[in-house]
């Protein structure tokens, strides 16, 4: 498994775990952060490592031409 695919992956499963954080949470108290803050948070991170995958998987079939 390339490194663009484990980006790919890694982020697909980090943004599907922070959107139910976000939209679920908004009424669970918890002491130290807010889940709806942590999940924005992962999706950000989510969609950052797909944008990488991608760029990596454009850059690399680009080089094969």
């Amino acid at each position: 498994m390339s490194q663009a695919s484990k980006n790919l992956l890694e982020g697909i499963l980090t943004f599907a775990i922070g959107l139910p954080l976000w939209l679920f949470t908004g009424d669970v108290e918890t002491p130290v952060v807010t889940l709806t803050k942590v999940g924005v948070v992962m999706m950000c991170v989510g969609g950052a490592l797909v944008l990488t995958g991608l760029y990596q998987t454009a850059r690399t079939s680009a080089g094969n031409r």
